[in-house]
């Protein structure tokens, strides 16, 4: 929404987006004709996927083009429809952990998924999240990488006080390691801010922990408003669970970068790599509520060394991870695809981000 959609919005495309922003508690920008579905969570699926094929076959009407970001929506495709894009984020893992699947088919499911992606590579055009990526199809790809609205100089340096968490919030993404932290933390001086819509299933946890006064809890923020919350904290948390399948590098690490915050995060191979290699954050085990605290607590008592990685982070951000660096040609590849001058500014029609996790 906030990259993507809006270059598409800037360069003067309509948009269709196909989203659950109801069960996100998130209300759609009005530049935007929304199309509201149920999320698809855990093991109870079936009634959002079925919807989501409904709302894709209304979406598509009239449209230039079709961007699909979720593999499972690959099975919900229309018969009738535009020239279609898989996005590809790579978060195969995530859509299928904690979805009761017997562990036969869990062993299964990386050939089914090399299968499905095969299959996508020759109906569909791809976009890439990732370099890395290349190696799962046979052809070449567009890669767009995860990106932030990078600030040219260096926000404040790192504070003492506070420490944040910017995103969706889920079970798989650590939401309960992420309550025991800030609880853990609370008698040190130091509080949680998350900035971020969540699944309804966690509210309640979400809400009582507001409640025991262990976080603030300010539900879903436009991204420009939530980095400018996340300036000046100790450091940005990012505590996924680990999973079978490649990820890419999370978006919210890229925007703890951009906004000189040093980084904690669990080791998914991307972003452990990414972190160790600029020296911008602290890597702790899956499910350690214990190793993010004092992760937090090191960053707090070495003022200096938290800033050198939040400085960091912040010239790796400006130098490649700049979203303004790739928006033309991310506009100028979706226009070309639906047949359109790339300085037609006409329409694109359909932008479909319907996040299945």
């Amino acid at each position: 929404m906030h990259r993507q959609i809006r270059s598409l919005l800037d360069a003067g495309h309509e948009i269709t987006y196909v989203a659950p922003f109801t069960d996100c508690n998130v209300t759609p920008d009005p530049g935007i004709r929304a199309i509201d579905v149920p999320r698809a969570t855990a093991n109870r699926r079936g009634r959002a996927l079925k919807a989501a094929r409904g709302a894709l076959r209304r979406g598509v009407e009239g449209a230039d083009l079709l961007v699909v970001h979720d593999m499972e929506l690959l099975f919900r495709l229309p018969r009738q429809r535009p020239v279609t894009v898989w996005d590809v984020r790579g978060e195969i893992g995530t859509a299928t952990s904690g979805t009761g699947l017997s562990g036969h088919l869990r062993r299964a499911l990386p050939a089914l998924v090399r299968r499905v992606e095969a299959r996508a590579e020759q109906r569909l055009h791809l976009i890439l999240a990732e370099d890395s990526y290349r190696e799962r199809f046979s052809g070449p790809h567009p890669v767009v990488p995860n990106a932030a609205y990078v600030p040219p100089r260096p926000p404040a340096p790192p504070g003492r006080n506070r420490v944040v968490h910017v995103g969706h919030l889920s079970e798989a993404g650590g939401v309960a390691e992420l309550v025991e932290s800030a609880r853990r933390l609370l008698p040190h001086g130091i509080r949680l801010d998350l900035i971020g819509s969540a699944d309804i299933r966690i509210r309640p946890l979400l809400r009582d922990a507001q409640r025991e006064g262990l976080l603030d809890w300010y539900g879903y923020v436009p991204n420009r408003h939530a980095l400018r919350m996340a300036e000046g904290a100790i450091a940005g948390l990012s505590l996924p669970h680990d999973a079978p399948g490649p990820r890419p590098v999370p978006a919210k690490i890229i925007d703890y970068m951009s906004r000189g915050v040093p980084v904690v995060t669990t080791p998914l191979p991307a972003a452990a790599s990414m972190v160790e290699r600029i020296g911008c954050g602290v890597v702790v085990p899956f499910g350690d509520a214990e190793a993010t605290v004092r992760a937090v607590l090191a960053l707090r008592d070495d003022p200096e060394g938290a800033a050198g990685m939040g400085t960091r982070g912040h010239a790796e951000a400006l130098a490649h991870h700049n979203w303004p660096d790739h928006a033309g040609a991310f506009v100028g590849r979706l226009e070309e695809w639906a047949g359109k001058p790339v300085t037609s500014g006409q329409e694109i029609g359909v932008l479909e981000a319907w996040h299945a996790i």
